[in-house]
């Protein structure tokens, strides 16, 4: 199928055409890749057409971004099929909502922005329904339109993936074999939650849109700053909060290295990459109703003065069927001591945060009634956060010299360290989204100056 308008690559081809066994698609990718055009104008009113139901859905932000992106563009809803579609921004008198006409279906027009009105509408089933933007999308909205219907698309520009459109949605969905390789693998690792058969993920970029000659696409390249999030957005599409970032120079190039690569440079001991102490930190929450987590650090610091993320273990209560007690800590905590003791070295001094008397408790209390080779420390919390902040920032990337390494399957730590954010009003960090960076950082502070300075 081909759009009248605008030429289409076979990708799109195939998106277009991809109609049976498919109740969900969702569409993410770079900017002006062309899947809000191709993704409302012309697969979702194909499927509204092919569809047995009267009554349809097309939502977002507000009715004006709908008209504005959807509605009434360039090659928008109503130029690619009129006359076959009526538009009514007022309603009219069957219906006193915004809405469109098209062949014998109603598609009702909504803002998500507010509940009200979503709430009112949603008391029936629909046949299809178009999220725009789903990532900004009120999530009570979309988990109530998402059991109301018989075939959803969402397009998303990539964001925060701590989102939980994310988890409970985009992430279980899957691509299609043929197009797999396409997707970015830092997305594809997060494409992690149990799979919803039916439900497809598609990646789009510039390369995908036609429309754009290489000029127009080298000049959007360089509309935003290689290295800053905007650029990771927009340009390579992916995922991360664009603004307040606090890690913004840590990258996946430079600061995320594989098993393979760490071991090849302890065997040819290049820059005095031996290792010559280990630490561990913890940070505990076991609450149920937060997505914070229990995290264990193990991590080494190189004869050269390196930081090396070498192992996480995370868990979150709110997860878990039997929540995890401090004295369920302190079994797993020695458990996770020892897998790395064999893997790595003997980190003796484990610096849990001391905040956590319980957890403090409760693994003296196993020092005293079983063998074990380890000191459970209060974390020296003195050293302010903000200067913990800067310390690492110069580790990470100061002048393409690097201090700073995780390895790759650390997936958590890696995840936190890109989204991890200052407050909107307070020159302070979030307190979010940053349990295995304090537990990194209870292990590292006493060793601080043997960081980041030859090791000297």
């Amino acid at each position: 199928m081909k759009s009248r308008s605008f030429p289409l690559s076979q990708k799109y081809i195939d998106f277009i055409n991809t109609i049976d066994n498919v109740d969900a698609d969702f569409l993410e990718g770079t900017t002006a890749s062309g899947k809000t055009t191709v993704g409302a104008g012309v697969k979702f009113m194909r499927m509204v057409s092919l569809s047995s139901k009267k009554q349809h859905i097309i939502a977002s932000k507000t009715i004006g971004n709908a008209e504005k992106n959807l509605i009434q563009q360039d090659n928008g809803i109503v130029d690619l099929h009129k006359p076959r579609v009526r538009y009514y921004g007022n309603g009219d008198k069957e219906y006193k909502i915004p809405h469109i006409k098209f062949e014998d279906k109603i598609i009702f027009v909504l803002g998500y922005d507010n509940r009200d009105k979503w709430e009112f509408v949603l008391g029936a089933q629909f046949g299809c329904v178009y999220i725009d933007e789903i990532n900004t999308a009120d999530i009570d909205f979309i988990r109530e339109v998402s059991t109301r219907n018989d075939y959803l698309m969402a397009t998303l520009n990539p964001d925060d993936p701590s989102l939980p459109v994310y988890k409970e949605f985009i992430n279980r969905s899957r691509p299609y074999k043929k197009y797999e390789h396409e997707v970015p693998r830092e997305i594809m690792k997060e494409l992690k939650e149990e799979s919803v058969p039916k439900w497809r993920y598609w990646f789009f970029t510039f390369v995908d849109n036609l429309s754009l000659t290489p000029e127009d696409i080298e000049k959007k390249k360089i509309s935003a700053p290689k290295g800053t999030k905007l650029y990771k957005n927009k340009i390579q599409g992916l995922r991360g909060r664009v603004t307040g970032i606090i890690f913004s120079n840590f990258t996946h190039k430079h600061n995320v290295i594989t098993l393979k690569q760490l071991e090849s440079h302890l065997r040819a001991q290049v820059d005095r990459w031996q290792f010559i102490y280990f630490s561990c930190g913890v940070d505990t929450a076991y609450s149920q109703q937060s997505p914070d987590t229990i995290s264990f650090i193990f991590q080494g610091i190189t004869m050269c003065g390196k930081l090396v993320i070498l192992d996480e273990e995370v868990y979150n209560n709110a997860d878990l069927e039997i929540p995890i007690a401090p004295s369920d800590t302190a079994i797993r905590l020695v458990k996770f001591l020892e897998k790395n003791r064999k893997k790595w070295g003997f980190a003796r001094d484990v610096f849990i945060d001391s905040a956590d008397q319980a957890t403090i408790t409760e693994c003296r209390k196993y020092k005293r009634n079983n063998p074990c080779l380890y000191n459970f420390i209060n974390a020296h919390k003195k050293m302010l956060i903000i200067d913990r902040i800067n310390l690492m920032l110069g580790w990470i990337n100061c002048n393409n010299i690097v201090f700073y390494y995780v390895l790759s399957h650390c997936v958590e730590h890696i995840r936190e360290m890109e989204v991890y954010s200052w407050k909107e009003t307070k020159y302070e960090p979030e307190d979010t989204n940053d349990h295995t960076i304090n537990a990194s950082q209870y292990g590292w502070i006493p060793y601080k100056n043997k960081i980041g300075t030859g090791g000297q």
